[in-house]
């Protein structure tokens, strides 16, 4: 194999990681199952560690972006989700898993399609978002947490333990559900979401990962390690694109992303099975 692919996928991956804070797994681990031959659990096992680099580097330039009391909440509860979910993920049936992962990216892609079509002031009116919340001002990610007056900390709890299940499931990276939950459940403005997401995904990535440590010997690094140096410079990039666009925008792009991949997934599982 050409040392090129995983390089330009990878740059590519941090990309979307730095502009969305999506998170890499959404893309590295179809790409490593479907192109590049390995299992979806040392896939996702690969994948994780991708994702922590990738985000650690993303981070610095997003900071202004941050509501950094929140996604240490946030990011702290999702652990033992994170956890479990990696358990599991060793024991599901690689087909299975698969099948599961395409039918949960398509459900989020079209939650966030619905919501990204929507009026800008329904959806203020409905999450209770302040205009200010939806596009982040320098120096916001430091003030007062986003979880006030909005759901209980039972909810809060709730979403960070799903998502933190889900990344240690699929191996794909908190921002992949903690962008949705940040947004859709918790009503954070895409930039904030994005931004926040980074630091929560540092957290239940790395859970994740300490739930594989009986995988890790299995995988083969040379790929995953390409992927990760290549993809912290598309993460540079991705901030870069992120500062210029609108949020709308940014959740309708997320949106198409996720929905493409789901069905290139859903088509590669299926010819494969």
């Amino acid at each position: 194999m050409s040392v090129l692919l995983p390089v330009v996928i990878g740059l590519g991956v941090g990309v979307v990681v730095g502009a969305l804070g999506a998170g890499g797994g959404i893309l590295a681990v179809p790409v490593l199952v479907h192109l590049l031959g390995q299992s979806p659990q040392n896939a996702a096992t690969g994948s994780l560690v991708l994702v922590v680099l990738t985000a650690l580097t993303s981070l610095p330039a997003r900071a202004r972006d941050v509501r950094w009391r929140d996604g240490l909440v946030f990011g702290a509860l999702s652990i033992v989700g994170s956890f479990a979910g990696a358990r599991l993920s060793v024991r599901v049936d690689p087909t299975v898993l698969m099948v599961l992962f395409t039918v949960l990216l398509a459900g989020v892609a079209i939650a966030m399609l619905r919501r990204s079509g929507a009026p800008r002031r329904a959806r203020r009116a409905t999450s209770g978002v302040a205009e200010d919340d939806l596009d982040t001002a320098p120096g916001k990610g430091t003030g007062a947490s986003a979880f006030h007056g909005r759901p209980s900390a039972l909810v809060v709890a709730a979403a960070a333990t799903v998502t933190g299940l889900l990344t240690g499931l699929f191996g794909v990276g908190g921002g992949f559900a903690v962008v949705p939950a940040l947004t859709l459940v918790l009503g954070f403005g895409m930039h904030a979401a994005s931004g926040t997401s980074l630091l929560a995904m540092i957290l239940s990535a790395g859970a994740a990962l300490a739930g594989r440590w009986d995988t890790i010997a299995d995988v083969d690094w040379a790929v995953p390690l390409l992927f990760a140096g290549a993809s912290m410079v598309g993460g540079l990039l991705g901030t870069r694109v992120s500062r210029r666009a609108d949020p709308a925008a940014l959740s309708r792009a997320f949106g198409v992303l996720l929905l493409v991949v789901a069905v290139a997934n859903g088509v590669a599982t299926a010819l494969e099975a």
